[in-house]
């Protein structure tokens, strides 16, 4: 066998929700509704769909590296020096290239004991080590991190709100968190679901991006906006880090489709509002069908819910999918006996809940 490094070895590959097609074929069934990879259920803003047709006229050409018009859009949108910005294939590609610029063999990175599995892949797969700290109520223990940081500390990376289990930290926690980290490590918070939240005292992350250089707010269209297929994410830095960033970005790693339908979808404030409104509903809808179950959960600010359904959560999965629902088993995630379920629609809701009344 051709050799390979050695670092690889203990990787495990990301396993993704269950396509919709494979399990009708599997399963032998005409609808299926698939709740588990916190897609956003209205889809992406007509006018986005407009701008990935209109933008098929230029299929044949490169696209535009440096995302010139959608720099200069969210550079206005957040009142930012447009050198201040990097974009990727999704958020992935910037998180996987935060390994490749900051990771030696040997450095340590710090994060939750349940969060977002890409974190950890970063940065072993550049010969890291990943240092997990303990959780409180289910939530980034900022405290707990803190006092993981040694001299060997590079990156921490923090989800907020977390994935899986949809917590969020306050921006005094952050704030007093931020001036216990030394300088000379990078603090990234990765804001996949922020829009989502309601929380009356979520972090204002880019008033801590002014006042901490060693801050990087990550970002993505594939949530509220509705573009996961499109893959395009980017984060926001320093100049000097982003530099660091830009080395290393493939030059063509946005297609011109997704940095269209991203101009469009982020001028379009009303689908966004529409989005988070349902959610917000709906979310409601889902703790009172809990409740009534007498399920426990996790209060959430993103468009998931960790349910504990105090049985085998692959088991879990395996009968609400032959009911036509797929959503995720907690145990691939490290919360045996939850599972994680996307807030869909109302519609899709109701259908879900029917199916989990019906399980053994």
């Amino acid at each position: 066998m051709i050799g390979y490094r050695s670092c690889i070895e203990p990787l495990t590959p990301y396993i993704p929700g269950k396509p919709i097609d494979e399990v009708k074929r599997e399963l032998g069934l005409d609808e299926v509704v698939k709740l588990a990879s916190n897609e956003n259920p209205l889809g992406c803003s007509p006018k986005a769909v407009e701008a990935v047709i209109a933008a098929m006229d230029e299929a044949n050409l490169y696209p535009d590296g440096n995302c010139t018009d959608l720099r200069a859009e969210l550079a206005g949108k957040y009142g930012i020096a447009e050198n201040r910005l990097v974009f990727g294939c999704g958020t992935d590609e910037i998180i996987a290239m935060a390994g490749k610029v900051f990771i030696n063999p040997g450095d340590e990175c710090i994060t939750a004991e349940t969060t977002f599995s890409q974190y950890a892949a970063s940065v072993e797969s550049m010969g890291g080590k990943m240092v997990y700290a303990k959780m409180k109520d289910h939530g980034y223990d900022l405290q707990a991190i803190t006092a993981a940081i040694t001299d060997r500390t590079k990156v921490i990376f923090i989800a907020n709100p977390n994935n899986p289990t949809g917590t969020v930290h306050t921006d005094r926690e952050q704030e007093e968190f931020l001036e216990r980290v030394p300088p000379n490590v990078l603090v990234v918070f990765d804001e996949a679901y922020a829009e989502y939240t309601d929380s009356p005292d979520y972090p204002d992350t880019l008033k801590h991006l002014e006042e901490y250089n060693n801050v990087m707010l990550f970002k993505t269209f594939s949530k509220i906006y509705g573009l996961a297929s499109l893959r395009i994410g980017y984060a926001i830095g320093a100049p000097e880090i982003i530099t660091l960033f830009e080395k290393l970005r493939p030059p063509f790693n946005v297609s011109v489709p997704a940095q269209k339908a991203a101009l469009a979808a982020v001028r379009d404030a009303d689908f966004v509002k529409k989005s988070r409104d349902t959610n917000i509903a709906v979310r409601g809808y889902a703790y009172g069908e809990l409740n009534r179950l007498g399920l426990s959960y996790i209060p959430t600010q993103a468009n998931f819910i960790m349910a504990e359904i105090k049985r085998d959560s692959r088991e879990a999965f395996a009968d609400l999918m032959r009911k036509g629902y797929i959503i995720r088993p907690g145990a691939p995630l490290g919360m045996e006996g939850y599972i994680r379920v996307t807030l869909g629609t109302m519609e899709q809701m109701k259908g879900f809940f029917s199916a989990l009344k019906e399980l053994p």
